[in-house]
């Protein structure tokens, strides 16, 4: 038994001895000496010397690459240290863990400390959300915003004071873009408080989550099209007809073309969307490197969706014919680029591992700027819809706007669906 035990790495949970940090190396130094037979030493774990740190700890591309484990094996090794700290003394029995009294799966690249009990109960996680762990800011940093996004939808749909319903079709795209924001922030908050319930439920939560923020990617995706794209003049044939002529020397008639681009642009959108919610849930993965760098990336391929507003910036005057939209357009990019940033980089908890449990860390300013990044494309399409209901052309369809929803919420629980079936997925973080 003392063995089966040691062999998980989850011994008790006494005070480990001061564990070097990753260098410049990637970590493969420490690896290496994990690998060497190492003294018996109380709580350390015999895969990795008492002075290395896990490879989950590590970026991914630093430790070695197999199969993962089963979904049993993992949720014994998950349910361990609950157990075992039971047995040890009451002094023991502290709120929070280290990175090494948790399994390797639920421990997050360069934090250290503050991790919740594992398994918990609802009503734990639940609580925990008033307690300094490591996901507390995780979740203020996103319910905070989904009560403002909240207030502003409702006062856009029942207290602006159109003549317009909130039921009336011109709204609908408005509805779609509404129910992917709060949808996005509502995952978001579940995943974090409640990912420490199972394995399992850890794997489902966030793959929720990776759903949700495609769901969201698709509905703006919605608006756009009804809202802001036919305002610019790149999707007008009146006016790219005679200004290809002049700069370029066409003779090109440019309404087939914008016609096609209008046709492609809800159907490749959900695509789109599909693919990226599967490569995000492929993520959680041994055989995936670099897990966070492949999320942002897949994630920034739906913003595509929107070149129209940047080329209509280049080849007219955005700016003056729109300063609203020009303004916060280009301001929510920047925010992007800036969570971008900090969701791949994971600064500043790698400079200094162990200071930014807390307060601090990289995921937190990643959600604080995607945060300010949604609040400025809420403020255009608003503005795109006093636009729109000044001049509406056609109102748009139930099918094309909350059908394209529904279809795309089904497809995304069946691949979600599938991926729980299948065990190894459901076993890494």
């Amino acid at each position: 038994m003392e063995r089966l035990f040691r062999g998980s790495g989850l011994l008790n949970l006494q005070r480990r001895p001061r564990r070097a940090h990753k260098g410049s190396d990637g970590g493969r130094r420490g690896l290496a000496s994990a690998q060497e037979p190492a003294p018996e030493v109380a709580g350390a774990r015999p895969s990795q010397a008492p002075g290395t740190m896990p490879r989950r700890l590590q970026p991914r591309s630093a430790g070695t690459k197999g199969p993962p484990g089963t979904t049993a094996a993992a949720s014994e090794a998950a349910s361990r240290p609950h157990a075992l700290a039971s047995r040890d003394s009451p002094a023991s029995a502290k709120p929070l863990l280290r990175w090494d009294e948790v399994p390797d799966d639920f421990v997050e690249c360069f934090i250290l400390s503050g991790y919740r009990r594992l398994p918990c109960t609802a009503q734990e996680c639940l609580a925990s959300v008033l307690k300094p762990t490591n996901e507390t800011l995780n979740f203020w940093t996103h319910f905070i915003p989904l009560l403002l996004f909240l207030s502003k939808f409702c006062r856009l749909f029942f207290l602006s004071g159109r003549d317009v319903p909130f039921h009336h079709p011109w709204l609908l795209p408005l509805w779609c873009y509404a129910s992917g924001v709060l949808l996005t922030f509502a995952m978001s908050c579940t995943a974090h408080v409640f990912s420490c319930l199972s394995l399992r439920l850890r794997a489902a939560f966030f793959y929720l989550d990776y759903a949700s923020i495609s769901y969201y990617g698709f509905g703006s995706t919605v608006a756009y099209y009804y809202y802001l794209l036919p305002g610019l003049s790149l999707l007008d044939a009146r006016v790219m007809t005679p200004y290809v002529q002049q700069r370029l020397g066409w003779h090109v008639d440019c309404t087939g073309l914008i016609a096609a681009y209008r046709a492609l642009v809800l159907p490749v959108a959900f695509v789109l969307a599909v693919a990226c919610t599967v490569a995000c849930c492929k993520s959680r993965t041994d055989w995936c490197s670099y897990p966070f760098a492949l999320r942002t990336f897949v994630f920034v391929m739906p913003l595509s969706m929107a070149c129209p507003i940047m080329l209509e910036s280049w080849l007219f005057d955005l700016r003056g014919e729109n300063p609203t939209l020009f303004v916060h357009f280009y301001r929510r990019y920047f925010w992007l680029v800036v969570a971008a940033f900090f969701n791949v980089s994971k600064i500043p908890e790698r400079i200094q591992p162990g200071l930014f449990d807390i307060i601090g860390h990289s995921h937190q300013l990643f959600h604080i700027f995607t945060f300010l990044s949604i609040y400025d494309q809420v403020y255009y399409v608003e503005e795109g819809l006093r636009q729109f209901l000044k001049e509406p052309p056609d109102a748009p369809t139930f099918l094309g706007t909350v059908g394209y929803m529904l279809l795309l919420v089904v497809c995304l629980g069946l691949v979600i669906k599938k991926f729980l079936s299948n065990a190894e997925f459901c076993s890494k973080k």
